[in-house]
């Protein structure tokens, strides 16, 4: 009999994870990580990553796979997903796949697209035309050629619009008319369920958190991984929020103040994309994370599928 996993999703700094950590408290269950900064190792501060302590009490799984310095796609993340929650079921633990990486949702239920890989040498045209020019303007020249790509893409957002014309430049089609062109594959069933605290409150929570990472030393784990790895700010790593805006900072180009305004702003981008994401994505289960005891209807949610 096939069994359902469920996905915990939300926008960052929504509570998904403490919630997933009150759900383990009463039941077997063990976390995937369903975050792509989660992957690497020595991104700790600025991905609010679980702690070892936490970690040992409730199993946390795809959690520090690489070095900064490394690639991982949403391929291999899914291959490792599909993976591990297959281990979790054989030894009769519950699954709970938790994170806001929303492509790598995608990814997990719809299948894989059958797009081209990266070519090093038109990105860098790429990303000189947007030294001179701005992404927004490239973004505007990704509207002309792929309107529903456009329309999900931020102006700003350098690494969606790169990679979108990259795709329209390399086939001649747009990125939108190949999405979900590969099949599932799934040995199991999922169900998503999100998290989305109201939008005051989401902002409260982001200005609040982003700066308590400041505050733990995230401008001091940034200069050390740069002094660790050959990094460059272009690498998926250093583009993750909150890293971007600390790499920007090191090099000169704003003060500490602006540090914070530019960090909480980018993440209630990052926010505002992860909602978009999540209105786009079929049968999602709306929990009311501002209830006096969410885990409640998590637990019943879980146990439905035991």
């Amino acid at each position: 009999m096939r069994r359902t996993v469920v996905a915990l999703l939300g926008p960052t700094a929504s509570g998904k994870s403490a919630l997933a950590v009150r759900a383990a408290e009463r039941l077997p269950v063990e976390i995937v990580s369903m975050d792509s900064a989660l992957v690497y190792r020595g991104m700790d501060i600025g991905t609010a990553k679980p702690g070892a302590a936490l970690r040992a009490r409730v199993p946390h799984h795809l959690i520090d796979l690489i070095d900064p310095d490394q690639a991982y796609s949403a391929g291999r993340w899914r291959e490792d997903a599909i993976r591990t929650v297959g281990e979790i079921l054989e030894r009769k633990g519950v699954p709970l796949l938790v994170g806001g990486t929303m492509l790598y949702y995608r990814a997990l239920v719809s299948g894989l697209d059958e797009l081209p890989s990266a070519d090093a040498e038109l990105r860098a045209r790429i990303d000189a035309d947007a030294a001179r020019r701005g992404w927004p303007a490239l973004h505007e020249e990704l509207r002309q050629a792929d309107p529903a790509s456009a329309a999900r893409i931020a102006p700003n957002d350098s690494q969606r619009i790169q990679r979108a014309l990259e795709v329209w430049r390399l086939t001649g089609k747009p990125l939108s008319a190949l999405h979900g062109q590969g099949a599932p594959g799934l040995p199991f069933d999922v169900i998503g369920v999100a998290l989305v605290p109201e939008r005051a409150l989401l902002h409260e929570r982001i200005e609040r958190r982003f700066g308590a990472m400041l505050r733990l030393g995230l401008v001091e784990e940034v200069r050390a991984l740069r002094e660790k790895h050959r990094l460059s700010p272009s690498m998926p790593s250093m583009r993750a929020v909150g890293y971007r805006q600390v790499w920007e900072y090191l090099d000169g180009r704003f003060d500490r103040a602006a540090l914070m305004d530019k960090g909480v702003a980018a993440t209630r981008q990052l926010a505002k994309r992860q909602l978009t994401w999540l209105r786009s994505f079929p049968g999602i289960v709306r929990l009311d994370g501002e209830k006096p005891d969410p885990v409640a209807a998590l637990q019943r949610l879980l146990y439905s599928f035991l």
